[in-house]
């Protein structure tokens, strides 16, 4: 896809397909600061030398969503999520302006749900209380595993007690919580997967993420890799730990996340649905629907460049149209994460394109086994689930 570097308002003028009617908006935050870079992580975060400037960072935050309040103008926000980074590094006076300010610009559903990202070395009672009290009412903790060998291997800064004691915390002070998990980690053995999985169920979370450890480019474990089960070890470790979650009544609802009836994360629904988001702060990444195009759009990366430039009016970094042709792609990479998949209609109505268009593709994916095709939904089948990249090639071609 073709990045346009002129200003939104020049950008107008460029056509593609679009839905008839505006999909549910959500809004992401990004706070692009933690206490250590872990060796494995490829997000947008860095490491806090000094103090970090966060009344400066919360004013280019408010002045970023002012800059986009007339390209979201009149809809509804149903979901707010504050990702890193390492979002708990702000005071929950910093996490109240912003969330006051964002009541005052937007409207929200009466039922937002508003989710924080936490890391167990970094947050405390007081904390958590200051922050469900400025209006998180969900959290998501990186636990990434129960045991302190394992959190040492990955850089984390936390260990097993630290571990523990900020779940039980989360899940006394807030409703809904959410843990990751990683699995395949150096040196894991089968064995030692699971019982981080049986630690995070006794916990009784209503939502747990379990994410398969890979070595992402631009990275010190890309760099230097260490020893990582095998294929057919991690294999192994993630069929396992399906069917201890489903033991405990965990609905593997989505590639990586599992949840109790009627908790799965609204955000990230909305995300795999192809519905739209407006992202602010540094590196931050929108999808946003108009009567005659979808467009995609990210903030300068750097924090302090996008402090420089938020304040001067032109947090966005660039913005594009998404081509009418790369549309299936965009739509199936994100709603073929669903294991129950989505209903035929939903194509057309966040794509504006007829879903015969891609009739062709869809039968050729079924014929492989790996694409259920029905009257009511179309979904990964077990094969395509474990072979995502694969399903999603075909539409690529």
């Amino acid at each position: 896809m073709k990045a346009i570097d002129t200003p939104a308002a020049q950008a107008e003028d460029v056509v593609s397909s679009a839905p008839t009617q505006p999909p549910p908006l959500s809004l992401y935050i990004h706070i692009p600061w933690c206490v250590r870079k872990c060796p494995y992580c490829d997000f947008n975060s860095h490491e806090s030398r000094g103090e970090i400037p966060e009344t400066a960072y919360v004013d280019a935050l408010i002045a970023d969503l002012e800059q986009s309040v007339p390209r979201i103008w009149g809809r509804r926000v149903h979901s707010i999520f504050f990702g890193g980074g390492t979002p708990s590094l702000f005071s929950p006076e910093a996490i109240d302006r912003i969330l006051s300010n964002v009541r005052a610009l937007v409207p929200l559903g009466v039922d937002c749900e508003i989710t924080m990202e936490a890391n167990p070395g970094t947050v405390d009672a007081a904390h958590f209380k200051g922050y469900r009290a400025a209006g998180v009412n969900r959290l998501s903790l990186g636990i990434q595993s129960f045991d302190s060998a394992y959190l040492q291997k990955l850089g984390r800064i936390h260990d097993e007690a630290q571990a523990v004691a900020a779940a039980e915390l989360a899940l006394d002070i807030f409703d809904a919580v959410n843990l990751d998990v990683m699995y395949a980690l150096p040196g894991q053995s089968l064995e030692h997967a699971l019982a981080d999985a049986r630690r995070a169920c006794e916990l009784r979370p209503a939502h747990l993420s379990f994410y398969h450890l890979t070595l992402e480019p631009n990275t010190p474990f890309h760099r230097t890799p260490p020893a990582l089960p095998d294929d057919d070890a991690s294999a192994s470790m993630q069929e396992a730990i399906e069917e201890l979650l489903a033991q405990h009544g965990y609905n593997h609802y989505e590639t990586s996340a599992f949840a109790q009836q009627g908790r799965q994360c609204r955000h990230n629904r909305n995300y795999w649905l192809f519905g739209d988001y407006l992202g602010i702060g540094a590196g931050a990444h929108s999808k946003l629907s108009f009567h005659d195009r979808i467009t995609r759009e990210t903030r300068h990366k750097h924090p302090k460049r996008y402090l420089d430039h938020s304040m001067r009016g032109n947090a966005a970094d660039n913005l594009w149209s998404i081509p009418q042709d790369e549309l299936p792609f965009e739509f199936m990479m994100n709603a073929l994460r669903l294991t129950c998949g989505f209903e035929p209609s939903l194509f057309e109505l966040r794509t504006g394109l007829a879903l015969e268009s891609i009739s062709a593709t869809l039968q050729q994916a079924a014929d492989k086994s790996l694409l259920h095709l029905g009257p009511e939904y179309i979904a990964p089948t077990q094969l395509g689930q474990r072979f995502l990249n694969e399903l999603l090639q075909l539409f690529l071609d």
